[in-house]
């Protein structure tokens, strides 16, 4: 079957416009020199607060990867992992940990000045440079073959509605923080515009029914089950959002006291929303470039259906020696874990439209935190977990690039030189990223 350019496909169908964001991953519309060059995507998963390191890192640096307690839910995919220690964040400054662990986790740079006080340090603004999924996103729209819609999605869970260095991780530049969307019918109508029926949230795909009919009869038969399937997926989501209308799908936030957090028990299922939106989003080639932002920074969400009473903050500084916050713990980070293997699995039960293998052998998935230790504040020895594929990244091992010195002391590296190496995978070198002055020895190698 020749290919279609989307708009000569539409135009020539007589079909409306609102047909078009369901077309976009359609092999048969990508066009010849689109279709044949190879993608490369990019997910950042958050999850706030530091880890248990020594439930966490696998004991031995090498090609034999044996997962610990809180990463056991990716053995499926224990090949296709890659756990990076001895990185940390080395950005100094202005502002708490919190702060520069979160707002700095992307960007690489200094939190400009400003007047919002952390614990006991100096106040500080936002971050002072873009962050590394803009970057990607801004070298991928620059081109005719990889520019898609959106460039980039920012997908929230449970993210409360409040602005500080603490709740973003994504700049679009210099003081330009930009928020993730934790509504999935907000999410949704973004995808798809809004819907025609707002009482029951199902008119997205009523409304293209006729359309879909006309397009189906002119498209191949790999087309054909890919926009079934997209199609299904929409109007699955329009159904579980119309039943959990009168549940109250937005995760509530006390207006009097921000630092207490009453998330929702539905909060694992607005992930599992958000999690299929962000790989029909990637599979319909909408993006290329998205942010899964689980809570945030100092987040004292309570995670009820884990049986965890206590505010996530509150427990991340107990001391060590309290084996009760500590299991506790090591379950919330097990639970995101999970849903990152779901995400994972998501994308390996997708086939890559136009080629042979999965969506996840085309993408590259990176889970961090602004912490390594939330008792600590530490920066060092931040957790970075890929799961999937890049060029030049090596998976299916546990890698640690901190050297140990004469006095036992680790000598981590600058995760600036991390982010150069993923912007190396996705096609975009960079001689520097972030505060050029750590960036001293290049992208690291992870081949």
């Amino acid at each position: 079957m020749k290919h279609y350019d989307r708009r000569t496909f539409l135009r020539d169908l007589g079909v409306s416009a609102a047909m078009a964001p369901f077309l976009g991953g359609l092999p048969s519309l990508l066009g010849a020199e689109t279709s044949s060059a190879r993608k490369q995507r990019l997910i950042v998963m958050f999850s706030p607060n530091g880890t248990i390191p020594d439930e966490f890192w696998p004991d031995v640096s090498g090609d034999s990867l044996v997962f610990k307690r809180i990463l056991e839910p990716l053995e499926a995919f224990r090949d296709r992992t890659l756990a990076v220690r001895g990185i940390a964040n080395k950005i100094r400054g202005d502002g708490d940990g919190h702060m520069r662990g979160m707002s700095c986790l992307l960007t690489g740079t200094e939190l400009l000045p400003g007047n919002i006080q952390g614990g006991g340090n100096t106040p500080a603004g936002w971050a002072g440079g873009i962050s590394i999924d803009q970057e990607l996103r801004n070298r991928l729209q620059g081109n005719d073959a990889t520019r898609t819609r959106f460039g980039s999605l920012e997908f929230g869970v449970a993210v409360p509605d409040r602005a500080d260095p603490w709740t973003r991780m994504s700049y679009a530049g210099a003081n330009k923080p930009l928020a993730p969307i934790s509504d999935p019918e907000q999410m949704l109508a973004k995808l798809y515009g809004d819907t025609k029926d707002k009482a029951t949230l199902l008119g997205i795909v009523d409304g293209v029914k006729e359309d879909i009919s006309r397009v189906a009869r002119k498209l191949s038969a790999e087309d054909r089950v890919m926009l079934d399937e997209h199609l299904t997926l929409v109007r699955e989501m329009e159904i579980e959002l119309s039943q959990a209308g009168q549940k109250e799908v937005v995760h509530a936030v006390p207006e009097i006291d921000p630092s207490v957090e009453l998330v929702n028990d539905n909060t694992p299922q607005l992930s599992r929303m958000q999690i299929d939106l962000l790989v029909s989003a990637m599979a319909n080639d909408m993006t290329r470039v998205g942010t899964l932002q689980f809570m945030r920074s100092v987040g004292q969400a309570r995670m009820h259906w884990l049986d965890v009473q206590e505010g996530h903050h509150g427990l991340s500084h107990e001391p060590d020696g309290n084996k009760d916050s500590r299991e506790k713990l090591i379950r919330i980070n097990r639970w995101f874990a999970g849903e990152l293997a779901y995400l994972a699995q998501r994308l390996a039960d997708t086939p890559e439209p136009g080629t042979d293998g999965s969506m996840l052998d085309h993408t590259l998935i990176i889970w961090l935190n602004e912490l390594g230790k939330g008792n600590s504040h530490s920066l060092d020895d931040i957790p970075f977990v890929m799961v999937g594929g890049a060029p030049g990244i090596r998976m299916g091992r546990s890698l640690d690039l901190a050297k140990t010195k004469k006095n036992n002391k680790r000598d981590f590296l600058a995760h600036n030189r991390l982010w150069m190496s993923v912007a190396e995978a996705m096609g975009h070198p960079l001689e520097a990223f972030g505060n050029a002055n750590l960036c001293g020895g290049g992208a690291l190698d992870l081949s």
